[in-house]
């Protein structure tokens, strides 16, 4: 199993839930609307032999060139976008859905960025955002999907894709999110999405405001925490700067 981080960059957040490109070097965080969160933006992307997964897809935002930002960062690591087999979706918000697809410079349509993949979604999440939308999500970055003939649409609170990655609805960040788990021989990857977003939140009793419910994530941390050190586990931070990767010893 091999993983990679596709990082997007660094930005702030705040209440008005606007992503702000934050550059350590010169920006200061105090500069920022007080209550300001630093935060990667981090897709995983892991090689197994059978696949090539996409975990959660970004922003979705263009480069300079007009091209996806996703792809670009894909292709220099040596993966066309084509080669995705799996995208897994922990949830539609916005800086985790806004890859899913991509409206190129000066048209009026979107795509499915990874056409040749099939998308992994919770439905209760997917109509929720449908009905309820909020400034956390952009329904036009993912409602493409509903006419798009690649979506395994995951209706249950767990199961299995295949015999190798295992889903569960956890809740907490928001009503349907959810977490994977991937296997492959002794190894399992673990993704807890905004659950378990950074390492620090793993150490510590955390409860953020932010979340649905923030106590419940505070739970689900410290179960995975410990059950992570006895199998294994490797970590997969979405929102961590210093350490997207944790592999238990």
């Amino acid at each position: 199993m091999q993983i990679l981080p596709v990082s997007e960059g660094s930005y702030t957040i705040d209440k008005t839930k606007v992503f702000v490109p934050f550059d350590q070097n010169t920006h200061q965080l105090n500069s920022r609307p007080i209550g300001s969160l630093l935060v990667e933006i981090q897709p995983f992307v892991i090689i197994t032999e059978n696949d090539v997964i996409l975990l959660d897809t970004g922003l979705g935002y263009l480069n300079d060139k007009g091209t996806l930002q996703l792809h670009d960062n894909l292709m220099k690591i040596g993966i066309n976008p084509s080669q995705v087999t799996k995208v897994l979706m922990s949830h539609l918000h916005k800086d985790h859905a806004g890859g899913i697809t991509i409206k190129p410079n000066e048209s009026d349509e979107r795509f499915i960025s990874f056409p040749y993949a099939t998308y992994y979604v919770q439905k209760r999440e997917f109509d929720y955002a449908m009905e309820h939308g909020t400034s956390s999500y952009t329904t036009c970055d993912f409602e493409l999907l509903e006419e798009f003939s690649k979506v395994v649409w995951l209706t249950e609170n767990e199961g299995w894709i295949g015999d190798a990655i295992f889903y569960q609805v956890t809740g907490g960040h928001c009503l349907y999110h959810q977490a994977f788990w991937i296997h492959e021989g002794n190894e399992i990857a673990f993704f807890g999405g905004d659950v378990a977003p950074q390492l620090q939140q793993m150490k510590s009793k955390f409860v953020a405001k932010y979340d649905y419910d923030g106590k419940k994530c505070m739970e689900l941390r410290q179960k995975w925490w410990q059950e992570g050190h006895e199998k294994k586990w490797t970590f997969l931070f979405y929102h961590d700067i210093q350490h997207p990767v944790l592999k238990m010893p």
